[in-house]
């Protein structure tokens, strides 16, 4: 079986999810074993649509100020970066970048 970290609950589209699920059991119409399985194939879908769908590539310049290596999930705070797309070039003060290994149990 394959693992899907659960990094994008975070994100707008996330905590929107789990609000509404949340407002769902308070309501007694989703019980929090179903909620939990809707959280279970919201992190599997976004992996997987990031995976197959996403095909912009971008390169980025920064100056590097932490990383880390927990439980094979890397972390990276970087100051000043700027990312490059193909048609512009943004910049932010700090960005955190949450890095996972892809690759299933055995692959090399």
């Amino acid at each position: 079986m394959t693992q899907y970290y659960e990094l994008y609950r975070s994100s707008s589209l996330g905590s929107a999810l789990m609000d509404s699920l949340d407002d769902l059991i308070s309501e007694g119409q989703l019980s929090p074993q179903l909620a939990m399985r809707v959280l279970a194939q919201f992190d599997k879908s976004i992996s997987d649509a990031l995976n197959n769908r996403v095909k912009t590539r971008i390169s980025f310049k920064g100056s590097l100020r932490t990383y880390r290596l927990c439980d094979e999930v890397w972390t990276f705070i970087i100051n000043k970066p700027t990312f490059k797309f193909d048609s512009e070039d943004i910049t932010c003060s700090r960005v955190k970048i949450v890095a996972c290994n892809a690759r299933k149990p055995g692959e090399t």
